[in-house]
């Protein structure tokens, strides 16, 4: 008598229910550990871009006079944006500001919005927001 080899029906489902059960476990970990990597790439490129107006400022005087080379309009610097940051400059302050795109992974999240100005004060003060 030949016997048969493979698996019952019944042992695929219990395979699927555990990696299912697994899955949502893991999921929301790694969704979080995203968020913490998205934050600190746009809190680094917010600060880089103040380093850059504080140089310009350094050089002629004042925020608003002229081109300011290599400030970052999104987070993360390439790809997909996550965030698009602006910067609103006068004579003697900056404001730039980081917001994350609607309907994103960041959008809802406790630092979806982030400001800093020349200086030095930051929204929202969570920390998480600004690690690095």
């Amino acid at each position: 008598m030949k016997r048969a080899c493979g698996f019952t029906l019944l042992e695929l489902m219990m395979v699927v229910a555990i990696v299912g059960l697994l899955a949502a476990i893991a999921y929301p970990g790694y969704q979080e550990h995203v968020r913490k990597g998205q934050r600190a790439e746009v809190s680094g490129l917010v600060l880089d871009n103040a380093q850059r107006l504080e140089h310009h400022y350094a050089s002629t005087g004042r925020y608003d006079e002229g081109t300011v080379e290599g400030l970052w309009l999104q987070s993360p610097a390439q790809g997909t944006a996550v965030y698009r940051v602006s910067a609103e400059r006068d004579r003697e302050r900056f404001v730039l500001r980081a917001q994350a795109v609607s309907g994103g992974l960041m959008d809802g999240d406790v630092c979806a919005e982030l400001t800093l100005n020349q200086l030095g004060q930051r929204t929202p003060a969570d920390a998480r927001c600004w690690r690095r």
